[in-house]
């Protein structure tokens, strides 16, 4: 069976709260000075990434996980289940709030809610998210969103390179500005703003906000997620698992020279390249790995090795 590594082409949006960084350090062929997501690992129909190498290239990841299941080790179900994306947010992102896979199905009839995470490449000095809220009630919190009580409602925290937050659905949050985010998702697209600052979007109007929807998927009171990393030695390589859960892991590889083999334990992998350069070592096939660089790593493969100085965001379907 064929073990060539999937590497990807993202798929590029602009948003009004996007800016350069997409292009000024990843290198991205940007399609406007306000691109606000790289979509590196996506079969969504809103940004599926096309291959760029092997005998799939010029196909979309959609169509490989269409048609060659066994690339994914026969995953089940229709759709290819995560997102990665990059994020540069130059402003702040909406305050929002994502529904669970249960009322995503009955009410947006899409397949996936959307769990997220992110892991904090770079940001501005004293930058900062909003992470939860606090209110202990659907009936308090509604109350704060009519009054529009939004200094008092949300709670911010202040972020920094490494830092890495778990985002379950129905987690009130929003990046804001300064800051340049790897985010592993469900592959979904769905998100409801409960807080816009007002601000007019691309067409001069307000954007549309969801109150009702954000007030019946918000989790209430907000509980931070209490996460316990895993960390790894091996050769010249640190492995830190940030995150296990029922839908998704994902970790932080760190490769200052070489790995030791690296066996399988996954259905099929994800890899983003957040800096540095290296060589992925398959059989005796090698590939060269850049910053920048999204692949999946398909089901075929047993072993896997890696030469260089590199830091990658790794992740798997459970």
């Amino acid at each position: 069976m064929d073990t060539t590594p999937l590497f990807l082409e993202p798929a590029l949006h602009d948003k009004i709260w996007g800016g350069t960084r997409l292009r000024d350090q990843f290198g991205y062929n940007i399609p406007s000075e306000t691109t606000g997501e790289c979509w590196g690992i996506s079969a969504h129909p809103n940004g599926p990434a096309v291959i760029k190498n092997g005998p799939f290239a010029g196909k979309t990841l959609a169509d490989a996980w269409a048609s060659h299941r066994e690339l994914f080790d026969n995953y089940a179900g229709d759709d290819f289940p995560l997102l990665t994306k990059i994020l540069d947010a130059r402003t702040d992102l909406s305050v929002q709030v994502h529904p669970d896979d249960t009322y995503a199905q009955a009410k947006e009839h899409v397949p996936f809610g959307k769990t997220e995470c992110w892991y904090i490449i770079d940001c501005d000095e004293n930058s900062e998210i909003v992470y939860g809220h606090t209110a202990q009630s659907q009936e308090d919190f509604q109350i704060a969103v009519e009054k529009k009580k939004w200094d008092s409602l949300l709670r911010r925290v202040k972020v920094k390179p490494g830092d890495f937050f778990y985002v379950p659905s129905g987690t009130i949050h929003a990046i804001c500005g300064g800051c340049l985010i790897l985010e592993t998702q469900q592959s979904s697209d769905t998100t409801y703003r409960v807080y816009d600052y007002d601000r007019p979007g691309s067409d001069g109007k307000p954007r549309e906000l969801h109150i009702q929807q954000s007030i019946e998927v918000a989790n209430y009171p907000h509980i931070d997620p209490d996460l316990t990393y895993h960390v790894h030695q091996q050769a010249e390589a640190k492995f830190t698992e940030l995150l296990r859960e029922s839908l998704f892991t994902v970790s932080h590889w760190e490769v200052r020279g070489k790995t030791e083999q690296i066996h399988k334990n996954w259905p099929f992998l994800l890899m983003s390249v957040l800096d540095g350069e290296g060589t992925l070592q398959i059989g005796d096939a090698s590939y060269d790995l850049k910053k920048g660089d999204h692949l999946v790593v398909p089901a075929s493969v047993e072993t896997l090795q890696i030469f260089g100085t590199a830091d990658l965001i790794v992740s798997n379907p459970v």
